[in-house]
């Protein structure tokens, strides 16, 4: 809303975050107002979670859910203790009671094909066992035919749009019931790269088909900055624009506004980050 010269919109929300690997303290009182921590070590997120940087609000998903040896196995940067093995749909149950104990909001599932894989009955097994919980599902899908896995057994959101192939039309269909998160800004590189040219592609044809595409940038995954990420931004903005942009970064537009800037509503990627950089706290 504008009153007097001076804009009032609810602050960004940033759903798709890793806050084991950033300063989160970086985050108090700027215009980051909620993060989704979409994989970690579950005692360490439920502590950060009650007592985060002020005015930042941090939900999580836990640990990642996927195969014995599937990713994030063994990477430098994945605790063992924020990786979920689940070989059966018996322990699929199990995995999900767990998340529900310790206050996620969702089940984070990884498929990457680089690496071994959850069976379709185990995947099936943690999407049903998180519905009938409440939860959504939200997966990480990397390489081919992982997203449609993801897709098919009935999964909620992509935390990344998919950058490792492209899409068929049929697929992007049964896909519009979804949220895709974009993290596009992590493919780029100088001059642009396949990954995003791939996902961005992706992305117009999922928001031109209905599906809901919102901003996440998958902070800690390399030199991502600890706040707004005006690279991701811009990037939204070739496939968003107007309020259906600010609906992607910011929190419910019906909600109490929390940020005021000196600027117009923005409608544009450029405004909205001109808007971000004048913007303080109310």
């Amino acid at each position: 809303m504008s009153d007097g010269g001076a804009t009032t919109l609810p602050g960004v929300v940033d759903h798709h975050v890793h806050l084991g690997l950033v300063d989160r303290g970086v985050l108090a009182d700027g215009p980051v107002v909620e993060v989704h921590d979409l994989g970690w070590v579950p005692r360490e997120v439920t502590a950060w979670a009650a007592e985060p940087p002020s005015g930042v609000r941090i939900r999580y998903a836990g640990p990642f859910h996927t195969a014995p040896g599937g990713y994030p196995s063994g990477r430098s940067w994945a605790p063992d203790a924020a990786v979920r093995h689940v070989a059966s749909p018996e322990q699929a149950v199990a995995a999900v009671a767990d998340v529900v104990a310790a206050g996620g909001f969702a089940v984070k599932v990884a498929l990457h094909a680089g690496m071994a894989l959850l069976p379709d009955d185990v995947l099936r097994a943690l999407v049903d066992a998180a519905h009938a919980a409440g939860l959504p599902v939200l997966v990480h899908a990397e390489g081919t035919g992982q997203a449609e896995r993801a897709i098919d057994a009935g999964a909620d959101t992509l935390v990344h749009v998919p950058w490792t192939e492209e899409l068929p039309a049929g697929v992007i269909a049964r896909a519009v019931h979804m949220t895709w998160i974009s993290t596009l800004a992590i493919h780029d590189a100088p001059g642009g790269s396949a990954g995003l040219t791939l996902a961005l592609a992706n992305a117009r044809r999922f928001v031109a088909a209905g599906g809901r595409l919102v901003y996440g940038t998958d902070m800690g995954n390399g030199p991502t900055p600890v706040g707004v990420n005006e690279r991701e931004v811009e990037l939204l903005g070739t496939v968003l624009t107007g309020e259906a942009l600010r609906r992607a970064v910011l929190g419910p537009l019906d909600a109490a506004p929390v940020l005021a800037a000196p600027l117009p509503v923005p409608e544009s990627a450029s405004d909205l980050i001109a808007w971000l950089r004048a913007a303080t706290r109310l």
